[in-house]
Formats: structure tokens, sequence, C-alpha cells
């Protein structure tokens, strides 16, 4: 296995690696920033970005930075479900026993919020992943459920992540109140072309190999096909490092990376 072949204790563009060991590319520093501010005003964040690009492997980080004596998170992605699902899954996610009709669940899931922050002084932190795909009576919803106090507080954190065609729906007329009431917004790009390499050996040296063994040339080209997405990356990097192995290639070129694009699209 290529693993052995380069001295690396595990596959280092795995997606199984840890918050801790994540490159922090530009783009996460500037997501962090905004949900930082986030943080201190409290209410709705909006993360977009294409598949790929990071997102949920972002919040992941976020939300495991979290100081637990003052924070509680949850994360909800059934976001293609009817609206009464959806209210009953995101109950289970607040740690409730779901009521049975709509009126209740509602106010089970604004008690269970209003709880946790006046009550415990512990602030949910409450993720909604793929909302590109939720109904557009799920978006109706989340404003007048996300209402407390006739809308004068905010004892929650919200965050809306999915790709970009959430942004088309927010735009539409009868989701202008809920885009009115995003707080801070980030679309997420990927790595840039000058990250590439750092990027690389960061993994790398997680996994136990301090030393560089992709070229400039290599760098370029990884990002000349994936656009700098880290998923696409990973898998690309990874199919690299299984050609350099059958070829007994310690350092991987170019040509190393054309040939492993030629192995994925063949897949």
């Amino acid at each position: 296995m290529f693993t052995q072949f380069y001295g690396l204790k595990f596959n280092p563009f795995s997606k199984e690696i840890s918050t801790e060991q994540l490159f922090f590319s530009q783009d996460l520093k500037e997501l962090d920033s905004r949900l930082k501010y986030l943080q201190q005003v409290r209410g709705i964040g909006l993360v977009t970005g294409g598949p790929g690009c990071g997102k949920t492997t972002a919040l992941r980080k976020y939300v495991d930075e979290l100081n637990p004596a003052h924070y509680t998170s949850c994360y909800f992605t059934l976001s293609t479900v009817t609206v009464l699902d959806f209210y009953q899954g995101l109950a289970l996610a607040l740690g409730e026993q779901p009521k049975n009709k709509k009126v209740s669940l509602f106010h089970q899931i604004q008690g269970a919020i209003e709880h946790l922050y006046f009550e415990r002084r512990v602030t949910p932190v409450i993720v909604l992943d793929e909302m590109h795909l939720a109904d557009s009576k799920i978006l109706e919803d989340l404003r007048l459920l996300f209402n407390f106090k006739m809308d004068s507080q905010n004892p929650f954190i919200l965050i809306l992540s999915g790709q970009s065609a959430i942004r088309n729906r927010l735009a539409l007329n009868v989701n202008q109140p809920l885009r009115q009431r995003i707080t801070v917004k980030y679309s997420m790009q990927g790595l840039k072309p000058e990250e590439i390499a750092d990027y690389c050996a960061s993994r790398l040296k997680n996994a136990g190999l301090h030393e560089q063994i992709f070229t400039t040339a290599a760098c370029e080209a990884i990002y000349a096909i994936t656009k700098g997405l880290p998923r696409l990356v990973n898998n690309l990097v990874t199919t690299c490092l299984l050609c350099a192995y059958g070829q007994k290639q310690r350092q991987i070129d170019a040509e190393v990376v054309y040939q492993a694009q030629q192995e994925l699209e063949t897949c």
C-alpha cells in the first residue's frame, strides 16, 4: 500500500481527519471570522458553496471548537422531508421527545431553545445542512419558528448551509422576510492556487511525512483540474499517490497528476 511506501501512518487525504488537523486556508479563515461575529450577535447565518468546497467540514470544525459550557450544538440534515417531519427531527436534535401536532411542536422547539438560553445560560447552535434541497414551506416556517419575543431577541445561533442554489431560493419574494433576518453570509470558494502546495504538505505532515513530494508543476496541475475544491483535491491526490506507488516513484510530478486524472475519469 502507498502508505507504507511513503512512510505514512494513514491516508493523509481521507475525510476522517480530525478538525484539529485541518489546513487553515484563507477560505476557512474568512468563514471563521464571520461565524465568530455571529457568536457575538446571535441570529441567523448563511454558508453557501458548490459541492466539495468544504462547507460541512468547516462547520464541523466550528462546532468542535465551541465551549461546551456556553454552547450546545445540534446538526440536522434532513431537509427534504415534510414540514411536520422537519419539526419532529429538529425537536429530537434539541433533545426533546417530539409531540404529534405542528402547533405543539412549534411551542416545544421554542420552549427548548428558551430553556437552554434563559435558564441554563447556554446558547443553542443549530446547523441545518443541505438547505438548497429544502421545501419552500420549510423556508417559510423557519422565519416563524425562530421569532422570539415578538422578534426582539435571538436566544440562538442558526446556521443555514447549502449549495449556491439556496441563494436563488432566498431571493424569491416569498422568502424575503427570512433573507432580511440573515445576519452573516459567506460563500466558500475552496483552496487558492498558491495554497495547494501547503495544503498537500500539511496533510502529509499530519500523517508522518515531513517532505514535500509534490513538485510545483504537479501542484499547478492539481489546481487546474480541481479548481481548488478540497474534496476533488483529496480524491485526485490520493489517486496520485496510488499511481506513483505503482511506478515506485517517490516524487509526484505533473505527469503522474494527469495519469491520476485519467484513472478517475474512467471510473
